[in-house]
C-alpha cells in the first residue's frame, strides 16, 4: 500500500493530497477545470450560519473552492438540494455498536458520517493495547476517518476488575499513533481530584493533547479541582443547570444522545442561545439497531431541529464544532483547502441524506455504501476472552442484610439512583421480589476465572419471571445479570459463557433468544443486519418476561459502572457512588 493512501495508519490522512495541490490553486483561480463539480446546491455555510447559493469544486481529495465555478471533468446536480460537511462524532466508544469496524461502517457511512473520535476503552478493559491495535488496523482502509482516544481509565476504578491494565506506558504508546487525537475520558474523579501520581503522569504523557472529561453530577469546589487537575470536556451532563456551570467553567459540552443515555431534550438550551460556540452533539454509545433504526449524527441533528434549533446550526454542532474541540485541521466544513468529506441532503429539516462523499469519492447514496469496506477481520484470539470457571448457584445467594440496598433505574439514563429496601426474605437469604419490581443482579468476573461474584438488587428493569444476561458490563465487561429466579439467572450466566460472550434471554430454564459476542465478548463478528435482527429478538424476550425499558440489554450494560452515581454492583459487590 502507498504511503499516500488514505488512511494508512503510518500518515496523517487529513493532510493528504499533497499530489493535487498545485491543480488546486490552479482550479481555484479558474484557470484551470476541476476534477468534480457539486452545482446548483445550497451550501450550509458552517461559520455564518447562514445558507448561500454557491458551486463546490473538488480537486482529488479536497475542496479547492467554493463560488461561482462552472468547469469540471464531471458534475454532479444538487438543485434543490443542501450541500454539507459530513457528520462528526466527537465521543463514541464504537464497540457498543455490537458490531465489528467495518459493520459499523457500513451503519453509519450512509447517514452521513465522516469522522468520529472513539474512546475504545471497552476494548482497552478486556484485551488492552493489543486489541485495540487490532481495531486500528481494521480501520485503515475505510472510507471515512476513524480517530482515536487513549484511554485513561482502565479499570474505570479500583471496584471494578477488567480482563488487561491500561497504564501511562501504553498511553505513551498509543499517542504516538498518527490517529490519536488525545487523551480519553477520565472517567476516575476522585483519583484526579486527589493529585493521584498515576493521573498525573497520564496527563503529562498527553501535555499539549485534548484531556476528555467524565463528570457525571460534579459541580462547585468539586469540578473546580477537576478542570485544575487540565481537563478539557465532558459528555456526562444530564441536567441543565449542570450543565451550564460545566461550559461557565470552561468545558466544552458534549450534549449525549445515545442508545440508553439521552440527554439532548434538556441541553438543548445550551445550543440554542449564545453558548452554542462551546457545544457539541455526541452518541457516547449507540447500538447497531438504533444506528440502523434511528441514525446516527444525523438522527440527533434531526432531533435538534425538531426542538427548535436553528438548522445549519445544528449541522455546525455536528460538524465544525466537534472537529475544531479535537484539532482535527480540515474537517467540518464546506470550505476551500478542506477535505471533500460532503454530504448531500435531499431534506435539510428531516435531515435526510441522499448522499455521501468522502475525500471526493461518492461512497454512499440513498443509504446504502456504494464502495467496498476493505477492513480486516477480527483475528481469531480476540475470540477466547471469556474465563468463568465453573459457577454454582450458591454464588448466587444473597444475605438478608445485603439486601436492604437496591439500584434504581432511572429511565432513559445511566445514572441511577441508590435505594433503602425492605428485602423478599426466605431462611435468613433475600430473593427476587418481582410484586416490588426487586429483582436480584448478579456481576460475574468473566476473564481471570476468580470464581468472584457480585450480588445486589436492582429496580426498574420489570421483569416478572426469567432473567437476562450480558457481558457487555461497562467497563470491565463482566457477565452480567439480572432476573427473578435463581435457576434462570444461572443458566443466562452459563449460555454467555458458552458463547464466549453475548446477550441472553432465558425463561422457565429455556434460552428463548440469544446474540453471541465473541470478538472480546463485547462484538458480534456477524453481518450488520443479522445482528439487528438478534436485538430485535431479545428486545421482545425482555418484554415478554415484562420489561418495559426501552432499550433493557443496553440499561442492563450499565449496572456495573462503577464510575456512575449513585449505586452499583460489580464483581466485587454491592457499590456506592458517591
Amino acid at each position: 500500500m502507498s504511503a499516500d493512501e488514505p488512511n494508512d495508519p503510518t500518515v496523517d490522512s487529513a493532510a493528504f493530497d499533497s499530489r493535487n495541490w498545485r491543480q488546486r490553486i490552479v482550479a481555484a483561480r479558474g484557470t484551470s477545470q476541476a476534477d468534480l463539480l457539486l452545482v446548483g446546491g445550497q451550501i450550509a455555510n458552517v461559520f455564518t450560519g447562514e445558507l448561500e447559493e454557491a458551486n463546490v469544486a473538488v480537486v482529488g481529495a479536497r475542496i479547492a473552492a467554493v463560488g461561482n465555478y462552472s468547469r469540471a471533468a464531471s458534475y454532479l446536480d444538487c438543485r434543490g438540494k443542501v450541500i454539507a460537511p459530513s457528520f462528526v462524532d466527537p465521543h463514541i466508544h464504537l464497540e457498543s455498536s455490537l458490531v465489528w469496524v467495518s459493520e459499523f461502517a457500513r451503519a453509519v457511512i450512509p447517514r452521513g458520517t465522516g469522522l468520529v473520535v472513539t474512546d475504545p476503552h471497552e476494548m482497552a478493559n478486556v484485551l488492552g493495547l493489543p486489541g485495540l491495535d487490532a481495531m486500528r488496523w481494521a480501520a485503515r482502509r475505510l472510507p471515512m476517518h476513524i480517530r482515536f482516544t487513549a484511554p485513561s481509565c482502565v479499570p474505570a476504578s479500583p471496584w471494578e476488575s477488567p480482563g488487561a491494565q491500561f497504564g501511562a506506558d501504553e498511553i505513551a504508546q498509543m499517542l504516538a499513533w498518527p490517529e490519536t487525537v488525545g487523551l480519553g475520558e477520565l472517567m476516575n474523579v476522585a483519583a484526579a481530584t486527589s493529585g493521584d501520581a498515576l493521573i498525573g503522569r497520564m496527563l503529562a504523557i498527553a501535555a499539549g493533547r485534548r484531556h476528555d472529561g467524565h463528570a457525571p453530577g460534579v459541580t462547585g469546589a468539586r469540578l473546580q479541582t477537576y478542570l485544575a487537575a487540565g481537563i478539557h470536556s465532558d459528555h456526562e451532563s444530564t441536567e441543565l443547570a449542570e450543565a451550564y456551570t460545566k461550559l461557565q467553567s470552561g468545558l466544552m459540552i458534549m450534549i449525549r444522545e445515545g442508545t440508553s443515555e439521552r440527554n439532548l431534550k434538556e441541553l438543548l438550551p445550551l445550543a440554542s442561545g449564545s453558548t452554542f460556540a462551546r457545544c457539541t452533539f455526541c452518541s457516547d454509545d449507540r447500538d447497531c439497531k438504533t444506528l440502523q433504526q434511528d441514525g446516527h449524527v444525523d438522527a440527533i441533528v434531526r432531533l435538534a431541529i425538531a426542538g427548535g434549533l436553528d438548522p445549519v446550526r445544528a449541522i455546525r454542532l455536528a460538524t465544525w464544532n466537534a472537529a475544531d474541540y479535537w484539532r482535527i485541521d480540515g474537517v467540518g466544513a464546506v470550505a476551500s483547502g478542506y477535505e471533500a468529506n460532503l454530504i448531500v441532503l435531499d431534506d435539510l429539516e428531516q435531515v435526510q441524506v441522499g448522499m455521501t462523499m468522502f475525500q471526493g469519492q461518492v461512497v454512499a447514496r440513498d443509504g446504502a455504501t456504494v464502495t467496498g469496506m476493505h477492513a480486516e477481520p477480527a483475528p481469531d484470539w480476540l475470540k477466547t476472552s471469556v474465563n468463568t470457571g465453573p459457577l454454582t448457584i450458591e454464588a448466587l445467594a444473597l444475605t438478608a442484610e445485603r439486601g436492604k440496598q437496591a439500584v434504581r433505574v432511572v429511565p432513559g439514563q445511566i445514572v441511577t439512583k441508590h435505594e433503602r429496601t425492605e428485602p423478599a426474605a426466605e431462611q435468613g437469604y433475600a430473593v427476587s421480589d418481582p410484586g416490588q419490581d426487586l429483582l436480584k443482579l448478579v456481576c460475574v468476573e468473566r476473564h481471570r476465572v476468580t470464581g468472584r461474584v457480585g450480588v445486589g438488587y436492582v429496580r426498574g428493569f420489570g421483569l416478572k419471571s426469567g432473567a437476562l444476561a450480558s457481558s457487555i458490563a461497562h467497563d470491565a465487561h463482566n457477565i452480567v445479570a439480572v432476573g427473578v429466579a435463581d435457576q434462570d439467572i444461572l443458566t443466562a450466566v452459563q449460555r454467555v459463557a458458552a458463547m464466549q460472550g453475548g446477550l441472553v434471554a432465558v425463561s422457565d430454564g429455556q434460552v428463548t433468544a440469544e446474540l453471541p459476542l465473541p470478538i472480546a465478548g463485547i462484538m458480534s463478528d456477524q453481518p450488520l443486519a443479522s445482528v439487528v435482527e438478534a436485538i430485535e429478538r431479545l428486545d421482545r424476550a425482555a418484554q415478554e418476561l415484562g420489561s418495559e425499558l426501552e432499550a433493557p440489554f443496553g440499561t442492563l450494560a450499565f449496572m456495573a459502572l462503577s464510575v456512575i452515581p449513585e449505586a452499583r454492583v460489580t464483581d466485587m459487590g454491592y457499590v456506592r457512588v458517591s
